[in-house]
């Protein structure tokens, strides 16, 4: 029988030189991968549309609630400071942790943060945060730091 994961099991880190540290206080991550196609349609094959596979990529989403800089995770001013303004890649992994028998499968990457933003509304709302990292190569279930 399958278990089913909860999705507050499921974290995103960025690897800051020497460890991985989760992004602060997310309120959801999304991994979207996409495959380019190429389509090709010749007289040798007169109506038919041939189809190849692409250039491949993927994008992390991730929506947060902006806090103070706590324990070695990171905030939303080291991901303005350390990698927005720098334009710096950065290796993330995404931990699929099932805390109900301690089994997971991580996945890794690598991947430049394309768009942060930090949204301050007046009233009783609290400071939030969202980001995109645009992937550069493969994922993998190895950790390159190992």
């Amino acid at each position: 029988m399958s278990t089913k994961i909860k999705g507050d099991s499921n974290i995103l880190y960025i690897y800051d030189g020497s460890d991985y540290a989760p992004i602060m206080c997310l309120t959801s991550n999304t991994l979207s991968e996409s495959r380019n196609i190429i389509e090709s349609q010749t007289k040798c094959d007169p109506g038919e549309i041939k189809k190849l596979s692409g250039s491949y990529t993927y994008t992390i989403d991730f929506e947060g609630e902006m806090v103070e800089y706590d324990n070695g995770n990171k905030s939303w001013e080291y991901l303005h400071q350390q990698l927005m303004i720098t334009g710096t890649e950065v290796d993330w992994k995404i931990d699929t942790a099932d805390p109900n028998n301690n089994e997971s499968r991580d996945f890794y990457g690598t991947a430049i943060l394309s768009e942060l933003s930090l949204d301050a509304s007046a009233g009783d709302e609290l400071v939030t945060f969202s980001g995109t990292l645009e992937g550069s190569g493969l994922i993998s279930i190895t950790d390159p730091h190992d």
